[in-house]
């Protein structure tokens, strides 16, 4: 098969730099573009010295961002920018024929005003959000694969959803009253340089951020809705962490019948192992933990899966779910890669794993 030509429009930030690595090593990608107005003229060996045993590394220069000229060197675009920046690149990179994978927050949501509510700034391209995915590669596969533009999930969200919309569409919980309580490594802000991530700021620390409305609540409440028929609203504080990568989420959910300790319990328990199983248990990057085990985020560090538990609480009536994910793989760079081989027809688990 015909490697694909990809480019990256960003590719010095997080997620920029792990797209890099993972389509270095991809055995059908053949990356052919990176852009980067800081580092325009320099190879990635030299801004990435890790990748420099790759021998593209040694060739391959950052340009600056220009969507004709992409569109003649690669058929799929990735677009690792922030909010708002993503959209002034996708729409020509379209026009012009390109297939686009979005990293940003651009395209996720549906409904521009709600955009706008939690983004603060009117959307830039509101033409283009009817036809683009919503790519959550477990849940919305089909969709994905005759995509033009995959609007990449947010990392919090890919740790609620994922955990969350089996149980949802399979009546087991109720859609009122959820809350979620998320812990991020510093790498989910991005790289920049702000007071509040320097490591003296953030090291032998945890604070909470983004409460009580955190950007990402949009598309998490949007999902939940769709999944439940019905109009969703959450309780979700996000906290930063000191560690560079990963993802710990904690979901309290109501289950729709109400269990003891005895028979009712068990039918419980069944009902919820059997919604994640359908749901998950043909899913490559999916693992659901048996017995004691709890989600850690150190085996899923540096690798595309997502971890999730739960547990029954006879004492409050709660249902406990637990998740854990790397938030710039699976939660960014790897589920956009993910995508990227659902739409090319190749094996989803390339270059992954």
């Amino acid at each position: 098969m015909e490697k694909k030509k990809v480019g990256i429009v960003g590719a010095s930030g997080y997620a920029g730099e792990d797209l890099v690595r993972l389509l270095l090593g991809h055995p059908q990608a053949d990356l052919v573009a990176v852009t980067s107005r800081q580092y325009a003229g320099q190879t990635l060996g030299q801004v990435f010295p890790r990748f420099s045993y790759f021998p593209r590394a040694k060739t391959l220069r950052f340009t600056e961002p220009n969507a004709e000229l992409l569109a003649k060197q690669a058929d799929n675009v990735f677009l690792a920018l922030p909010h708002g920046v993503a959209a002034e690149y996708a729409v020509p990179l379209l026009q012009l024929g390109c297939r686009v994978i979005d990293l940003s927050a651009d395209f996720r949501i549906k409904n521009p005003a709600v955009y706008k509510e939690f983004y603060a700034h009117d959307h830039p391209a509101p033409e283009l959000l009817k036809g683009a995915v919503y790519g959550l590669p477990e849940v919305n596969r089909s969709a994905i694969r005759n995509a033009s533009l995959v609007a990449c999930p947010g990392c919090y969200p890919t740790s609620i959803l994922l955990p969350t919309l089996p149980l949802l569409r399979g009546k087991v919980i109720k859609p009122a009253g959820i809350i979620a309580d998320s812990l991020s490594g510093v790498s989910g802000a991005g790289r920049k340089v702000e007071l509040d991530y320097l490591f003296a700021e953030c090291n032998e620390s945890i604070r909470p951020y983004g409460v009580p409305k955190h950007r990402h609540l949009s598309e998490i409440e949007q999902e939940l809705s769709l999944a439940a028929g019905e109009p969703v609203v959450i309780q979700f504080t996000p906290h930063l962490i000191p560690v560079n990568r990963g993802i710990l989420t904690t979901l309290y959910l109501a289950p729709c019948e109400h269990f003891g300790d005895g028979a009712g319990l068990e039918t419980l328990s069944r009902q919820i192992e059997e919604c994640f199983r359908t749901a998950y248990c043909d899913e490559p990057f999916v693992r659901l933990l048996e017995g004691k085990a709890f989600p850690d985020t150190k085996n899923v560090v540096g690798s595309n899966f997502i971890e999730i538990a739960w547990r029954l609480d006879p004492r409050t009536g709660r249902l406990i779910v637990m998740s854990a994910e790397d938030n710039i793989v699976k939660g960014t760079s790897g589920q956009a890669i993910q995508s990227f081989n659902i739409m090319c027809g190749i094996p989803e688990t390339t270059g992954l794993i």
